[in-house]
């Protein structure tokens, strides 16, 4: 049986709300030295709303990307309250941080695509 239209409107508006604050929180009130510079590419809620899946891209290596999710997880109490408190909701669901490469592989893929392309201009014709 489809989804109303309505549920799936209100479940993209917390997404979104929760992409917006927890963005706000990593980018200045968290002040764990293990996050690194990270930003929330996604939030993808579960159908019933108790659990929500926050990718987050980071800026670096896989160092710094293992110690930012190592700290956001160690923080996820605290953002979890901090959401609590600012979206006014009767519950908030449990979050999961995911590292997003989805950049980083964009970009691979497009120097490849880019050197490819160089190769085949320059190959003499015959």
């Amino acid at each position: 049986m489809p989804e109303h239209r309505a549920r799936q409107y209100h479940r993209d508006r917390v997404a979104g709300t929760l992409r917006e604050e927890i963005s706000t929180m990593i980018e200045g009130e968290l002040s764990d030295p293990r996050i690194s510079f990270a930003y929330v590419t996604q939030v993808v809620l579960n159908p019933g709303g108790k659990s929500a899946a926050v990718y987050i891209a980071v800026e670096g290596g896989e160092q710094e990307e293992a110690d930012t999710l190592e700290g956001l997880m160690a923080a996820r109490g605290y953002i979890r309250h901090e959401l609590h408190e600012r979206m006014g909701v009767r519950h908030v669901p449990d979050l999961v941080f995911h590292i997003d490469r989805s950049e980083k592989m964009k970009a691979r893929i497009d120097d490849l695509l880019g050197r490819e392309s160089k190769r085949r201009k320059e190959a003499p014709r015959l």
